[in-house]
């Protein structure tokens, strides 16, 4: 609240005096002194470039002496080789044609052998007439500018190269892929040769029989271990045999073609099962074994008499062909019944073949009737992973079961059933697996005769 009499702004007037006093002796400096240290270059030319004045400050800047540069020199002396050429061949032109020029970036010469980078507007001063008297040029100091230049131009250059460098990458990469697929390809094809060089081609004919046969490969680019044969021994006996060797790979296929070619030689010196297997074993622990390198298989060999025999061998006329079976560490034989009964043909016994030096295998016996189906399997079959989270295994209950709800089946129609079970594993089925069967035809109705009508 002020006094009484006392006028209200009157306390603000010295304060606003002051300023202004500031103010004022803030601009008395001389037209001379601003001209001289202003924050830039700058220099009067005549017409053919000769410079009539120039600026302390820009003088510093080149490090030059006023005395050797008014008069002496024009202005394209104080530019680089680069900047000159740019002068003549592009400043100079439009200056004339425009009477001014602004923001052209040129290098000066430095006394010390340096070059200023700078940017430069010029301007014509014209007479009342209108003809050009001098330039007027301003100069600004831009190595700053310059150098932030530069390293905008270096980030993006990094930035680019780095792109193409990840776009050389990611080219590289997908060679690679193509490559590799490529070499998968040509790997899987010929694992896929080699694997069937370790298979029968094709299944013989059994007079009186049918067969069926199947073999999933888990990995194109492993070879399995898995393997099947059917072969004559004379006239009316016939061998078969399937099994699974250990590991996977080049020595696993090694020693399946030994395997198979043992139990076929085996087979034709004596027939019975159970001795086939003994000299497998014998073989397989020599070769391997013994010598600090164990490798071993699981096998079931049989014989099957298509000479009427009652699976004992020694026929006795019934019409039903006899089969003997021996197994070592393999899942049991399954025989599907013509009246639908499902049944494991056991095999007592039986130690994986290869492991001792010798081992005792029993033999089991049975008849196949007209609609009955014998089915060997390997494990890749009830070791299959199932469940919600693939950590139970099939089984060899799951199969019976599987097996009774197919029955009765010919061999090819259990043989089909069972690939679409395999199929419907999906990832559980991580094993190899193979499947032969052999069955005896069920026998066709007979047509009725037609009958007459009058």
């Amino acid at each position: 609240m002020s006094r009484a009499g006392q006028d209200p702004d009157a306390s603000g007037t010295g304060d606003e005096t002051d300023i202004s006093a500031v103010f004022t002796s803030l601009m008395e400096d001389s037209a001379e002194e601003l001209y001289e240290s202003a924050p830039c270059g700058y220099l009067s030319t005549l017409m053919d470039g000769t410079i009539a004045k120039i600026n302390t400050r820009l003088l510093d800047w080149l490090g030059l002496e006023r005395k050797a540069v008014v008069g002496r020199l024009r202005f394209t002396d104080l530019l680089t080789v680069g900047g000159r050429l740019y002068h003549e061949t592009h400043f100079a032109p439009l200056l004339r044609m425009q009477g001014e020029i602004t923001g052209i970036a040129l290098d000066m010469k430095v006394a010390d052998g340096g070059r200023l980078p700078v940017l430069v507007s010029s301007v014509t001063k014209q007479s009342s007439e209108g003809e050009p008297l001098l330039i007027r040029t301003t100069v600004f100091d831009a190595t700053d500018r310059r150098a932030y230049e530069a390293e905008l131009l270096r980030r993006k250059q990094q930035a680019e190269q780095a792109r193409a460098e990840a776009e050389r990458a990611r080219a590289e990469a997908e060679e690679a892929r193509r490559q590799a697929e490529a070499d998968r390809a040509r790997l899987a094809d010929a694992l896929a040769v080699l694997q069937r060089s370790l298979l029968p081609t094709s299944l013989p004919t059994v007079p009186g029989m049918e067969t069926a046969v199947y073999y999933h490969t888990a990995s194109a680019d492993q070879l399995g271990g898995d393997f099947y044969d059917l072969f004559p021994i004379d006239g009316t006996r016939w061998g078969f045999f399937l099994g699974d060797v250990c590991g996977k790979g080049p020595e696993a296929a090694a020693l399946t073609s030994l395997t198979r070619y043992t139990l076929r030689a085996a087979a034709l010196h004596d027939p019975e099962p159970a001795a086939a297997l003994a000299t497998l074993n014998a073989v397989l622990h020599e070769r391997y074994t013994a010598g600090g390198d164990p490798r071993y298989c699981t096998a079931v060999f049989g014989i099957i008499d298509t000479g009427t025999g009652t699976g004992t061998g020694t026929g006795t006329g019934t019409g039903r062909p006899g089969v003997r079976v021996a197994s070592g560490g393999h899942p049991p034989a399954l025989v599907l019944r013509s009246t639908g009964e499902v049944e494991f043909l056991a095999t007592p016994g039986g130690l994986l073949v290869g492991v001792l030096p010798s081992a005792p295998f029993a033999t089991a016996g049975t008849t196949l009737g007209p609609g009955d189906t014998l089915l060997l399997y390997t494990d890749g079959l009830t070791e299959a992973r199932t469940g919600p989270t693939r950590d139970s295994l099939y089984g060899e209950d799951a199969l019976h079961a599987f097996a009774a709800a197919h029955a009765p089946a010919s061999p090819q129609e259990a043989v089909t059933a069972l690939t679409g079970l395999l199929d419907s594993f999906g990832d559980g089925l991580d094993d190899d697996t193979a499947l032969l069967a052999l069955g005896v035809p069920a026998p066709r109705p007979h047509p009725r005769p037609a009958t007459s009508h009058h």
